[in-house]
């Protein structure tokens, strides 16, 4: 039976705030990866080469999140969900901190870009383990009828970590010199993050263990080992999970981090003009996710799922060509509709995956689906697109690389259920098919 209300509230604010600052430190390292970290970590090579050096050790990050998704979901499913989100957020919270006191290469010459890529892994493991915990209390807490919206707003911590984060470093980038910047300004906000995770562990240590969750404890039906489990049970729903979160990973890292790198490197524009455009679009993000989420429950997840996919792969090819117009304003309604289209997908995916993996797996299915996609999908993103253009001098060739992972998104939908009417209460045993509607 669902929570109450009130706790359902509660649970989602707390998935809110602790999603959010895991994103907030997800992301500042992004952002420093393309603005800072070359200098600073990779000085001796060049700058097309710096450049990639350091989105690699970006990419660590999305290597480290499967193995998050195994060890936390093995737990989450085990002991519970809200003590394993407790300790996600402590993991990514100190080693963001560490970050923001690393020395650079000119100090300890090798040693800092490998403790760097180090950290970044630790980074992906807590990451890794928030998703699925996150979405899952928000999911199991709720309404029935109200699941998609429900589970949407820890998806709403991917923009509220990046506007967090982003404009910070932003702010700070304008207020100081590069020399000021470089040298200590990019620190401030990753020692910032000590402080702002104890404000996600006060709120988080205040719900109740997900109700779904305490069924299955009383019933004495947990998992032994979940993954092994989902593994021999679930193949489809994984494979389901997998593809359908590829093409939003690249659609959306093309449109957020390589922006960047096209812009400034590229184009020879400021650096303010990619980030302040994604700052819109991510902003206006913060209200379109939750509305998308709900319009799920009303049409189906895959609808609406689809109807994004299908909107982000038509404005991959208008993407570039507003940015090469060099004009602000073409540059930020580039970046706000391809934002748009990621809320449409973004919105119903958390539920979608969820919802595909019995109760007594869920932490476990929907970890490991989803967090593996993140290789394919967000890791390797900016680094093909960025030797994509280096290869055809073309931009076209990048468009037609986020095209072809959208399909593959597509094909994800395709094979899957319809999940919005399968009552959670009830979700199939392992190895069964599901009962209802989606029989």
């Amino acid at each position: 039976m669902a929570g109450s209300t009130q706790q359902t509230r509660r649970v989602i604010l707390a998935s809110l705030i602790g999603t959010s600052l895991e994103w907030y430190d997800f992301f500042l390292y992004t952002t420093a990866a393309t603005l800072v970290f070359p200098q600073l970590f990779f000085p001796s090579l060049d700058p097309f080469n710096a450049t990639l050096a350091s989105l690699t050790t970006n990419a660590v990050a999305f290597v480290a999140r499967p193995l998050g998704g195994v060890v936390f979901g093995h737990f989450g499913d085990r002991v519970g969900r809200k003590t394993v989100l407790v300790v996600t957020l402590l993991v990514m919270g100190v080693s963001t901190f560490l970050i923001g006191v690393l020395p650079g290469y000119a100090s300890v010459g090798i040693a800092a870009p490998i403790l760097l890529a180090l950290l970044r892994f630790v980074q992906g493991l807590g990451l890794g383990g928030e998703w699925g915990g996150a979405v899952i209390m928000s999911l199991e807490h709720g309404d029935g009828r109200r699941r998609g919206f429900n589970a949407s707003w820890p998806q709403v911590g991917v923009p509220a970590g990046y506007v967090l984060a982003t404009g910070l470093l932003t702010l700070l980038s304008f207020v100081q010199s590069d020399a000021a910047f470089l040298s200590w300004g990019w620190r401030v906000p990753f020692l910032l993050s000590g402080a702002l995770v104890f404000v996600g562990l006060w709120v988080r240590l205040k719900v109740t263990e997900s109700p779904l969750f305490a069924e299955v404890e009383q019933s004495g039906a947990k998992a032994r080992m979940p993954l092994v489990e989902v593994l021999r049970t679930h193949p489809r729903a994984l494979l389901s999970a997998f593809t359908a979160r590829i093409g939003v990973d690249v659609a959306f890292y093309t449109f957020t981090a390589y922006i960047i790198v096209y812009l400034t490197g590229q184009l020879g524009l400021p650096r303010s003009y990619a980030l302040n455009a994604v700052l819109i679009g991510s902003a206006l993000q913060l209200a379109l996710i939750p509305l998308f989420g709900a319009l799920s429950d009303r049409l189906g997840r895959r609808p609406v799922y689809l109807a994004g996919v299908v909107a982000a792969a038509v404005w991959a090819f208008a993407f570039f060509p507003l940015l090469d117009t060099r004009s602000f304003p073409l540059i930020a309604l580039a970046a706000v509709v391809a934002l748009v289209t990621h809320a449409a997908m973004y919105g119903p995916q958390a539920a979608f995956i969820a919802e595909l993996f019995s109760t007594r797996l869920r932490y476990s299915g929907a970890s490991m689906g989803y967090q593996v996609a993140g290789i394919v999908g967000g890791a390797l993103a900016p680094i093909i697109a960025l030797q994509l253009f280096e290869a055809y001098g073309s931009t076209v060739a990048v468009s037609l690389y986020v095209v072809a992972a959208l399909a593959v998104t597509a094909v994800g939908l395709a094979i899957a259920p319809e999940t919005r009417d399968l009552d959670l209460s009830a979700a199939p045993e392992p190895g069964s098919r599901p009962v209802g509607p989606l029989a």
